[in-house]
């Protein structure tokens, strides 16, 4: 089976970004830029259309060349990569030099070494799935990926012969006045015999800059009678990033592939333009997102919920069926037909259980909320751990905080907590216990039992349901 390699070069600064972070780290659509080209290379092997020659092809572990805040792109990606260090960075050509030790290390040895650029986030699968089975079957020693536009800008442009063969890729800078007229330009992706690769690099000419630039291996290749093969694609999908105005309109292709796939997928977004979804995020069949909803990290999201309108959901896990309305939620989980909001707030390790209903500016931090639990309106829950069946009152508070910990409530299943209760924590509420309205409890709280008062103290013991009159009876 034939082996490819990919390299992904991702050693440069980003100057331009003004940004003490590396360039392939800055997000986009909630993941790093190169997470996105990683995403791409990893989907190769999928691609429908190239199936059959694919299935013939492995690919080794994607080599990152890198070089500026070399150890913050290793933490972020693991051993999602494995690394090369481009120091100093002296151009493209320069860089993949340095990729070469690594390749050379690899078992079995890769024949093909497809190299691409960290800060392209847009680039597909598709794109470069074509590139390496259009180099396969020309049996090319060189295939790069073309573009054609109307402003080619500082792009190099590439030059054919009289029969359309691509002869050179020219650097702006180098163009001469006619050759600053063509619209095919580099897109910057490429394929290469690894045979033939590392000799060319070490005839690579220095340019005034002292680096040493990829392009001009189109011209060696030519000149050595080397097949040379190109692939047409968008200048969409190659366009790299290098300030913030370039991240932000790729921010807004990103976001519409994100939105177009879902809608694709069954979900309705009633305004994709106010919609912001991240890549990560999954989201159900039937669901239907409304206006002013943004939805990031690793969310998912089942089918026939509600979401929105002016929701934010982050890091969350939501089950079917629930609506959530003008509210927002990090890090927690909603289980299946949980409504909340308007203007409810989810905090970090809330759990709301099945069928669970949150009134307007309710609050959960750090605190599991059983089935059918009701949690009426300004009710905050801080720590607690409640039980299913509970009434919750409005203006309920749990006082989790003593000035120097965290404490827990506990409130029993089918507790009823008056409006404007002050649970003072550590305390436990029994089940089936009621307080009364502007009760502080400071005291456990036994089952059956009534409580009010400031503090709340017991004013009388409920009956039991399954305990009659005659059993009483009896029993004296």
């Amino acid at each position: 089976m034939m082996m490819y390699a990919p390299v992904v070069l991702a050693a440069g600064k980003g100057t331009r970004m003004r940004s003490t972070l590396p360039k392939v780290l800055h997000p986009l659509a909630g993941l790093p830029l190169l997470a996105h080209v990683l995403n791409a290379l990893d989907g190769i092997p999928h691609t429908a259309d190239f199936a059959p020659l694919l299935a013939t092809l492995a690919s080794a572990k994607p080599l990152a060349v890198v070089g500026y805040g070399a150890s913050e792109v290793e933490r972020v990606f693991g051993e999602r990569c494995f690394y090369a260090l481009q120091e100093p960075q002296l151009g493209t050509g320069h860089a993949l030099m340095a990729a070469r030790h690594a390749l050379d290390t690899l078992e079995p040895q890769p024949e093909i070494v497809l190299v691409c650029y960290g800060d392209t986030p847009l680039i597909s699968s598709e794109v470069l799935a074509r590139l390496i089975v259009e180099h396969v079957e020309r049996g090319a020693t060189l295939t790069f990926l073309t573009a054609i536009t109307g402003q080619p800008s500082d792009f190099g442009r590439v030059v054919r012969d009289a029969d359309g063969q691509a002869r050179e890729i020219v650097e702006m800078k180098r163009a001469t006045g006619e050759q600053k007229l063509i619209k095919e330009v580099n897109s910057g992706v490429y394929c290469f015999e690894r045979a033939w690769l590392w000799s060319a690099l070490e005839t690579l000419p220095e340019n005034p800059a002292g680096e040493y630039y990829l392009t001009d291996l189109a011209r060696s290749a030519s000149e050595q009678g080397q097949t040379v093969a190109t692939v047409s694609g968008t200048m969409s999908e190659t366009v790299g990033i290098n300030d913030r105005v370039q991240l932000a309109e790729a921010e807004q292709v990103m976001r519409r592939r994100v939105l177009e796939r879902l809608m694709y997928a069954g979900v309705t977004i009633i305004d994709p333009a106010t919609t912001y979804i991240d890549a990560h995020v999954e989201i159900g069949p039937d669901s239907v997102i409304l206006p002013g909803t943004m939805i990031t990290g690793k969310t998912r999201i089942g089918s026939f919920c509600r979401i929105g309108p002016g929701s934010t959901i982050d890091n969350s896990v939501l089950g079917d069926g629930c609506v959530v309305r003008n509210s927002a939620l990090e890090e927690a989980i909603l289980e299946e037909g949980v409504r909340m909001g308007p203007f409810s707030h989810c905090r970090p390790g809330a759990h709301l259980a099945r069928n669970v209903r949150m009134g307007n500016f309710g609050e959960v931090k750090n605190s599991y909320v059983g089935p059918e639990t009701d949690m009426h309106h300004f009710s905050y829950l801080g720590d607690a751990t409640v039980g299913e069946h509970v009434n919750i009152g409005a203006g309920t508070i749990t006082v989790n905080y003593d000035g120097v910990r965290k404490n827990r409530t506990t409130i029993g299943d089918e507790a009823s907590i008056g409006s404007d209760t002050m649970l003072v924590a550590p305390v436990i509420v029994g089940e089936h216990a009621t307080t009364g309205a502007g009760a502080v409890v400071t005291r456990d709280v036994p089952p059956w039992s009534i409580v009010a008062g400031v503090p709340a103290r017991i004013l009388r013991m409920k009956e039991p349901p399954h305990v009659s009159q005659g059993e009483d009876e009896k029993k004296e």
